[in-house]
């Protein structure tokens, strides 16, 4: 099981370690829960950088107004539930974003108020 909270903005924030494949460079990041996002997570170019994370290519997506964007896509690994879990980051200059694919099998419950519980826990 993992926690999070409600920030003041109203968004369902969580906290990851995020690091390159060798886990060499890690970062502790906080990004918002996305559930339009269907990607794993997204990441500004200054955080890709620093980890040194290797490029794997390009996606295209819907963003939320209806438009199609193309995305740079990097490799990383995440620390999810307790474990190490290698992902897809696409390269997004906005908020550090969780999306629906990294919640997959998860179930998420939120308090929707300011400092309310944000809770994602395996399907079992």
């Amino acid at each position: 099981m993992m926690q999070g909270v409600v920030n003041a903005r109203c968004e369902a924030m969580i906290r990851l370690v995020v690091g390159d494949r060798q886990n060499v460079q890690r970062r502790v990041i906080d990004a918002v829960i996305d559930t339009g996002y269907t990607g794993f997570i997204s990441l500004l170019s200054e955080i890709i950088v620093a980890l040194n994370l290797p490029w794997a290519g390009v996606d295209r997506g819907t963003l939320g107004d209806g438009s199609e964007a193309t995305f740079e896509v990097y490799a990383a690994t995440v620390i999810w539930d307790g474990e190490y879990k290698n992902i897809p980051v696409n390269l997004a200059e906005t908020e550090r974003l969780v999306g629906m694919s990294l919640l997959y099998g998860y179930d998420l419950r939120i308090q929707a108020v300011e400092g309310g519980t944000v809770i994602i826990e395996a399907i079992r």
